[in-house]
């Protein structure tokens, strides 16, 4: 069984769409932007439009903007997959989505009338709302979808986790998957969460405020968004004459040991296992798209474990999210998408703002313009906060 990618919900703050992101991406258009002041975070990735298009006004009520960022993505995927859940059996479409931070905003504005005005003010929805399988049951009630469905909470690793646990369910036997993630990590109470963690960034300009691999790297912006993907058995894609983006050939997890431990990280585990479920080796592969953490000592472990695997400046790596923040649960799965795109369209996009890659960080940083020529197969790379590790292959699709 082979798992295919036949449909992208990109909700980005530099595009909603892939016909929006995609284009922003290549040519550097940031979703970077000023937050408002008395933030506890300067810089933010804002997904803009309309808060809760495409969410009918019942829904949007019920629900986080987090969630609702997943139902425009997936409708967005389902739309460009050709795919009616409708015309599928009662059983054959499952969901799989990635979660971190659950329904922040939400559950902020229902502890606020807590506080201020008693219980019996509190919505009934905050019961649901801010769990962090919301998503997943909303998104499977919205399409009907009465297969298999599933939560993976690892933080920026759960995207990657989602989908292989998406290929799991499709291995038995049912034929189409929606996974991926969101996140809508910007609410007052939800930055100041963050700011604590010691990895945010403190710049106040956008255009420099996230620079991963740059010796002037000084930390992340955080951002909203994400992708919702199509994952379909590659038997029935074919049988239904879709357009195929990449197979997913190969998927791995591994846990990095606690603080202060004599063993050493484990994110070359991860990749190795990756290339060794795909089949394939370092040299099968044209591209990694890294976490990107944008912290130095977070950086170097990074490009240490690339060079581990690959050689020092032996493979091209981008890290596009420069353009939106770390998304979190979002994150991976939008970059993902974007591997899914570059093999579609043979080509890599940059790494947008660092001009000055630090000496200790051993890689060859796609900068400034696109990199054309032959993508067939492209890593993903994600960390999460706590010792998470994932890293996904795609390739371009097979037969």
């Amino acid at each position: 069984m082979t798992a295919t990618i036949t449909g992208l919900g990109i909700v980005a703050p530099n595009g909603v769409g892939a016909d929006v992101y995609w284009p922003a991406t290549l040519t550097g258009r940031s979703g970077l932007s000023r937050l408002p002041e008395g933030h506890a975070v300067r810089v933010g990735g804002v997904v803009s439009g309309e808060r809760a298009a495409g969410v009918p006004g019942r829904i949007a009520v019920q629900t986080d903007r987090w969630t609702q960022l997943a139902l425009r993505g997936s409708a967005l995927a389902l739309a460009d997959a050709g795919l009616d859940p409708a015309e599928l059996g009662p059983f054959d479409l499952g969901v799989v989505t990635a979660a971190s931070s659950g329904g922040n905003e939400f559950g902020q504005r229902e502890i606020q009338k807590l506080w201020a005005q008693g219980p019996d003010h509190v919505g009934a929805y905050q019961s649901i709302a801010w769990f962090y399988a919301a998503t997943t049951g909303q998104v499977s009630i919205r399409h009907q979808a009465k297969g298999p469905c599933g939560v993976l909470v690892s933080e920026q690793a759960a995207g990657l986790d989602a989908l292989g646990q998406a290929r799991r369910v499709l291995r038995d036997d049912t034929p189409v998957v929606i996974s991926g993630g969101t996140e809508a990590p910007l609410s007052p109470y939800a930055l100041l969460c963050q700011a604590g963690n010691g990895a945010i960034s403190e710049g106040t300009d956008p255009g420099t405020a996230y620079l991963p691999f740059d010796r002037r790297a000084a930390g992340y912006v955080p951002g909203e968004g994400g992708a919702m993907i199509v994952l379909e058995d590659a038997g029935h894609a074919r049988g239904r004459g879709a357009r195929r983006y990449a197979d997913l050939a190969g998927y791995a997890a591994s846990f990095d040991p606690p603080p202060g431990s004599p063993r050493p990280p484990a994110l070359t585990a991860a990749i190795r296992g990756a290339l060794r479920d795909a089949g394939l080796g370092p040299a099968d592969i044209d591209v990694v798209f890294a976490d990107g953490a944008g912290t130095r000592d977070a950086d170097r472990a990074e490009a240490e474990a690339i060079a581990a695997v690959f050689g020092a400046g032996e493979v091209p790596v981008t890290v596009p999210k420069t353009l939106t923040g770390r998304l979190y649960a979002g994150g991976a799965s939008l970059d993902v998408a974007t591997a899914a795109l570059a093999i579609h369209h043979d080509l890599i996009p940059p790494t947008a703002g660092v001009t000055d890659v630090s000496p200790d960080c051993p890689i060859d940083l796609v900068r400034d313009l696109p990199r054309f020529g032959s993508v067939q197969c492209a890593l993903v790379i994600a960390r999460g906060a706590g010792g998470f590790n994932a890293a996904v292959v795609l390739t371009a699709p097979a037969g």
